[in-house]
């Protein structure tokens, strides 16, 4: 057992077989026992710093030492990143959907292409309004509008739901404020502006090949009507009294923090170093402050300024934040199981196992990502696991931030791939849009195959050039 133990924590292929073993355990747990990922995260870093013999009071601390555990430093130092981005987020897309502005949008959309091209609304509205609010809560406010869209033309409702979903699934995997795209750029080091100029240069074709191609030849192909539960109201009446929110309101508001997160980053490319337009933008880049500016613009224009009282707002924000809880904690939780495979060396061996095996990192890194999703179904624990192992690979390199940024979009590429029946989003679809679970393998499960290949590849091409 001793020479076991030994092999295990010196040898190049021990610490692999370590590393293998603890993330065999972590889908063991999460598949097999049904363990929250957040408690399965949890209990596979700690056994795999015991199996690697890291010190106790490395891993979880003492008051003697006085240093930050592997425990403190995992949680923290990504929550510490990804808390205040994400909750943010979630504000804004809160007050966006309560105020109707998904609604708007998509009817404005949708009268200005026409009957002929409502599927192509349909896309745009997901890939706008996917920017700030979570996947399912996407689907749970613009489903109605698909309802409506499909019941007056008679066609498939594939052709209208595929395209609002695949809008959704790109900007949810790609794009900040989204926990996968936040996570990384915290475990990676990559600016948010960056993350922000890849996630569009890759999201955008895999949206046009997904999105549009593939869901109008399957949509033509397999007719599914609208589902007789769903009722036949239409979801452009509003009944709250409300006046509707101007659309370049809600486009300018969903806006703002793109745009100042990426004067940020041009701005560093540009301007001088220690230049005061340099410190105005860095200053409003920041992805806290344009989140904020963003979200109080929001509250005051398109909640109080439109009938909401403070009291509404208060109920509102409070109630959009309760399901973040949950996220962040296996966002923290994986932290720490990164930072222990950091710790015991498995970085340092697994970048000479990719030396003598000539793969690219960036391969890699979706391998492992696709590896992870398809196994355990969830998109943020792919996210959080690879970003772990990945991360100390990229600590000796000389990687620009362009570079970096690619290896986030590859990791979230890999994270969304055939999406089946151990993920809830497979399960929202299915029932929202009243897809038999055989159509929905045949349908969802191949359109989100298509857009993490399309945005990986696109992420490929671009790493050989930059």
């Amino acid at each position: 057992m001793a020479a076991l133990l030994q092999w295990l924590r010196q040898d190049t292929a021990g610490l692999l077989t370590l590393s293998a073993l603890g993330i065999a355990l972590l889908l063991f747990l999460i598949i097999r026992v049904k363990t929250e990922p957040f408690i399965a995260l949890l209990l596979a870093g700690l056994l795999v710093a015991l199996g690697a013999g890291l010190p106790v009071e490395r891993i979880v601390g003492s008051a003697q030492s006085g240093k930050e555990s592997l425990l403190e430093g995992g949680f923290g130092g990504i929550l510490g990143h990804v808390t205040v981005i994400i909750g943010l987020g979630t504000l804004l897309g809160a007050v966006l959907e309560a105020s109707g502005g998904a609604e708007v949008l998509t009817r404005r959309l949708l009268g200005a292409f026409g009957e002929r091209r409502a599927p192509l609304a349909m896309g745009l509205s997901g890939l706008v309004f996917g920017i700030p609010v979570f996947f399912d809560i996407g689907i749970f406010v613009l489903a109605p509008l698909v309802y409506v869209a499909a019941r007056r033309s008679g066609r498939s409702i594939l052709l209208y739901c595929l395209p609002l979903l695949a809008g959704l699934s790109v900007t949810h995997a790609f794009l900040p404020p989204h926990p996968g795209p936040v996570a990384l750029a915290g475990l990676l080091k990559v600016d948010m502006g960056w993350i922000i100029i890849m996630g569009l240069a890759c999201g955008i074709p895999a949206w046009l090949v997904g999105g549009v191609l593939f869901s109008s030849w399957i949509g033509r192909r397999l007719h599914l009507p609208v589902p007789e539960e769903v009722g036949a109201a239409d979801a452009d009446a509003r009944t709250d009294g409300r006046p509707e929110p101007p659309l370049a309101l809600v486009g300018t508001i969903i806006g703002i923090p793109l745009v100042l997160i990426l004067g940020a980053t041009f701005g560093g490319m540009l301007l001088p170093r220690g230049s005061a337009a340099l410190g105005v933008l860095t200053f409003l880049g920041t992805p806290a402050v344009a989140l904020t500016i963003a979200v109080l613009l929001a509250i005051w224009l398109l909640g109080l300024r439109r009938g909401m009282t403070r009291a509404e707002i208060g109920q509102l924000t409070a109630a959009s934040l309760r399901p973040v809880g949950m996220l962040l904690l296996v966002v923290g939780a994986g932290g720490f199981f990164g930072a222990v495979l950091a710790a015991t060396g498995v970085g340092k061996a697994l970048a000479g196992a990719l030396s003598s095996a000539g793969l690219p990192l960036i391969v890699l890194a979706y391998v492992i990502s696709c590896a992870l999703r398809v196994a355990q179904g969830s998109a943020t624990v792919a996210i959080v696991t690879t970003g772990g192992i990945v991360a100390p690979l990229l600590a000796g390199g000389q990687y620009t931030q362009p570079q970096l940024a690619l290896v986030a979009v590859a990791i979230t590429a890999g994270s969304i791939i055939a999406s089946h029946v151990n993920d809830g989003g497979f399960w929202i679809v299915s029932r929202y849009f009243g897809i038999p679970v055989k159509d929905t393998l045949r349908t969802w499960t191949v359109l989100e195959t298509i857009l993490s290949v399309v945005g990986f590849a696109v992420a490929g091409l671009l790493s050989l050039v930059i």
